[in-house]
């Protein structure tokens, strides 16, 4: 049975009635909407992105490409990042960035202050993922399969030896995955032993809760703020593996203390926030 034009219009204009009904009578459907938005506009921007960093092929310098691409998405959600602490980054040589992981969001606040020569290491899994997964492989993120600790073990032996050899610096997420309970997970001493070995500065970056304006428990994504608090260096000169598991303690204690001061500096407190020795805490 075929339908007349006139009836798919009238299909199509009740299917835009729906959504739109949706949008502003529900905000469950408000939130998928704008996830799937955000996700898809990644990997349409990655499309486009290809082909630019493929003229110099896998070059960390691609990763500005990256940057310069998606720092606009914040201006899309009403999401305002603010950014502190920025001097603290060392002028001139190698380091480790260590910061907190919550959603996918975190990209914003990477964006925005990621510095020069820059690459995140990231799980393998993400290698796959499509159009987006190309473009971080050329824009030299570092892939690691997190299954196979031999293999971890091996690719941040290399990238110790990049990290002096080719001024290059890593972002690293050390609590392993994503934690929406308004807190932070035990660090992964991964990071910490990579700094160790190339005797290089761990630069900590704190982002603020987001539960001020997203929350995946709640299904709730609207406008808000963010602030990334870049701290001091932590130096690392001198230290051997065995002073590996204090410096990660040290190094979560002083970052959740700033967690707890900018998430709670005039927001709510909300589901997605827990309080200390709730649910998500994790002592040291």
């Amino acid at each position: 049975m075929e339908l007349w034009p006139g009836a798919w219009t009238a299909l199509l204009l009740l299917l835009l009635l729906l959504l739109s009904t949706l949008w502003f009578c529900s905000p469950s459907a408000k939130y998928f909407f704008k996830m799937a938005f955000y996700n898809g506009w990644i990997l349409f921007l990655a499309i486009l992105a290809i082909p630019v960093c493929a003229v110099r092929g896998r070059n960390v310098e691609n990763m500005k490409i990256l940057r310069l691409m998606l720092l606009h998405i914040k201006y899309l959600y009403g999401i305002r990042v603010e950014v502190r602490g920025a001097q603290h980054f060392p002028p001139t040589q190698p380091y480790v960035v260590v910061s907190n992981h919550q959603s996918s969001l975190d990209l914003l606040g990477m964006m925005e202050v990621l510095p020069d020569r820059c690459v995140p290491i990231a799980k393998r899994e993400l290698l796959w993922a499509g159009s987006a997964g190309l473009a971080c492989w050329l824009a030299g993120v570092i892939f690691i399969d997190r299954k196979r600790t031999g293999d971890a073990i091996s690719v941040m032996s290399e990238v110790a030896q990049t990290l002096l050899t080719q001024d290059v610096r890593v972002w690293v997420f050390p609590e392993g995955t994503r934690n929406h309970n308004g807190s932070m997970l035990p660090f992964k001493r991964g990071a910490f032993h990579l700094a160790v070995q190339a005797q290089v500065p761990i630069v900590p970056i704190v982002m603020s809760s987001y539960q001020d304006f997203y929350c995946k428990k709640e299904r709730r994504f609207t406008s808000g703020r963010c602030q990334v608090r870049v701290l001091s260096p932590v130096p690392t000169e001198g230290l051997t593996p065995d002073d590996v598991p204090a410096l990660a303690d040290r190094v979560r204690h002083s970052m959740l203390t700033v967690f707890r001061e900018i998430s709670t500096d005039g927001l709510g407190g909300g589901d997605c926030l827990k309080k200390p020795g709730g649910a998500g805490e994790a002592r040291l």
